[in-house]
């Protein structure tokens, strides 16, 4: 299912390439051809979102994908920004993290996140209790939805 609409899009906040590779990879897998804005740290995300500094602002994504652990400004940083600003408090955010620390899963679920999804992404292998699988199926359905 192409999901190439003109509202539909996503926020990819990553700073190791190979991950942004990982994640590009399964999108065009799963035939997802909305449009992919990519964010280096919290910081970075932060100026798209608002259009700031130099960066061109761009329109809210469907989606946003969050590294935890980035410099400058981490995923949790980021994402207590986003719930504080009325802008994007509703926004969906995926947690992308190779931890699977209790702390971080209890930060996130406070901070209201729609997955939690251990990386590094793949549907070959199935994580503890499946949560690769399922949290970016859940993904992959939330954003056929709203395309």
């Amino acid at each position: 299912m192409s999901t190439d609409t003109l509202n539909t899009s996503i926020l990819l906040v990553e700073d190791d390439q190979m991950d942004i590779m990982n994640v590009q990879r399964e999108l065009r897998k799963h035939d997802i051809t909305a449009p992919l804005h990519i964010a280096r740290n919290g910081r970075e995300a932060l100026q798209l979102l608002r259009g700031e500094g130099s960066q061109p602002k761009i329109s809210k994504p469907t989606i946003v994908l969050l590294d935890i652990n980035m410099p400058r400004m981490n995923g949790l940083e980021l994402l207590d920004a986003l719930r504080s600003d009325p802008e994007f408090v509703a926004l969906n955010v995926f947690i992308m993290t190779t931890s699977d620390l209790e702390t971080d899963r209890l930060k996130a679920r406070e901070l209201a996140v729609s997955g939690y999804i251990i990386k590094p992404l793949s549907f070959d292998k199935f994580g503890e209790g499946g949560t690769t699988v399922d949290g970016f199926s859940l993904f992959l359905d939330l954003l056929k939805l709203k395309g």
